[in-house]
């Protein structure tokens, strides 16, 4: 009986516990901003460390030639763009500008490391730093600029900020309200309060010889790239910095097939990774290292769709066995959703943004139908297909 009251209490302790990390991580964020902001002004920067650009596209290149017009707008000389065209149809397609270089693997890669390590072997030149942008993302004309001050000051990963492209229909609107609490606290906080801040596939750039060392020696298969780099880049030492200025624009999903496909990959990568959480924690307390502790601490998190549907149930379960204890997870509830609309008001959401917060259940019950997907999500739906309709 004793043993199971103590597996009752750990398990609510450590649901619990991520009910208010964001709490904790706001806190510290605030305390230390003034001392670890890093300045973006006077950006152009005259000698413009070369970049090169990776776009990757599977089976999808039709809004490859936005990305394009987007990148080559960017204001800055120095790169060069590769188009990874996986499993494409490219017969329509025009390269509009010599910085552009087209490639097509000869075999289906189907992967986004091997798309990128297949860019990375073809490079025209030696590029001293890279980003990776998706096949729907635009970027702000000082996406590269404002980098720059991160690499600069000793960094060699630094995460953009991914704003949503589109709030066309409700379930856009819900996942950019995630997309901003996430970029806010696993992100701007995270990196604020000492620790690293987390990678969310695109938008993001590394020094070429750090990303070849962290993933050219690994098979990465399905979804889920950027999980096992940025454990990969924290364990050896390093931060992974965010750079609230350099903004990429992202297309949020706008229908619910393209949603449960969407989730049921993400979910599946928190399922496969989640263990590297415990290893930095590990690391991070016998080395003294709060990069790794707190960083950890954020892996080891389940999906919010899934801690927030078992706070629930704890509080009602508690309120047969032991109410006061209730009181503790409603209080837990009620400081996570202030958090979360922290977050929102932070962020400058939209309006759209907030009057979609009455569809959370649904968007809820479709993410536990992508959960019912979860074992096979990668041989069902390899990448986002945009476009769908709610």
């Amino acid at each position: 009986m004793n043993l199971f009251y103590y597996i009752w209490l750990g398990v609510q302790l450590f649901f619990g516990f991520n009910l208010i990390f964001p709490w904790l991580i706001g806190c510290l964020f605030f305390l230390r901003k003034k001392s670890s902001s890093i300045t973006t002004k006077n950006l152009i920067d005259p000698t413009e460390p070369d970049y090169a650009i990776i776009v990757t596209a599977y089976e999808q290149m039709q809004q490859i030639p936005d990305v394009l017009a987007s990148l080559l707008k960017l204001n800055y000389s120095n790169y060069l763009i590769y188009v990874v065209a996986d499993k494409c149809d490219v017969s329509g397609f025009k390269i509009p500008d010599s910085r552009v270089i087209l490639l097509r693997p000869e075999e289906v890669l189907s992967s986004n490391t091997k798309s990128h390590f297949y860019a990375i072997s073809r490079f025209q030149r030696p590029h001293e730093r890279l980003t990776i942008i998706d096949s729907d993302n635009l970027t702000d004309p000082d996406y590269l600029n404002n980098l720059n001050p991160f690499f600069d000051q000793g960094y060699q990963a630094v995460q953009g900020y991914r704003k949503a492209k589109n709030l066309n229909t409700t379930y856009a609107c819900l996942d950019a309200a995630r997309d901003m609490y996430y970029h806010f606290f696993d992100g701007e906080a995270l990196f604020g309060a000492g620790s690293s801040a987390t990678l969310a596939g695109s938008g993001m750039a590394f020094t070429t010889a750090l990303y070849r060392e962290c993933l050219e020696h690994l098979t990465v298969e399905g979804a889920g790239f950027d999980k096992v780099l940025q454990y990969e880049i924290v364990r050896r030492g390093h931060r992974i910095a965010f750079a609230p200025q350099s903004i990429v624009y992202d297309e949020k999903t706008t229908g619910t097939d393209q949603l449960v496909k969407q989730r049921a990959r993400w979910i599946n990568t928190w399922f496969r990774y989640f263990s590297y959480g415990y290893s930095l924690i590990g690391q991070g307390i016998t080395g003294f290292n709060w990069n790794k502790l707190l960083f950890g601490l954020v892996l080891q998190r389940p999906p919010l769709f899934i801690f927030l549907i078992l706070s629930v149930l704890f509080l009602m379960i508690n309120l047969w066995i032991a109410p006061w204890v209730s009181l503790v997870w409603l209080s837990g509830l009620i400081l996570f959703a202030t958090s979360f609309f922290a977050a929102l008001v932070i962020s400058g959401a939209d309006e759209r943004i907030y009057r979609s917060l009455r569809k959370v259940p649904s968007f809820i019950f479709f993410q536990l139908l992508a959960l019912a997907k979860v074992r096979k999500a990668n041989q069902v739906s390899v990448a986002t297909r945009h476009g769908q309709t709610e």
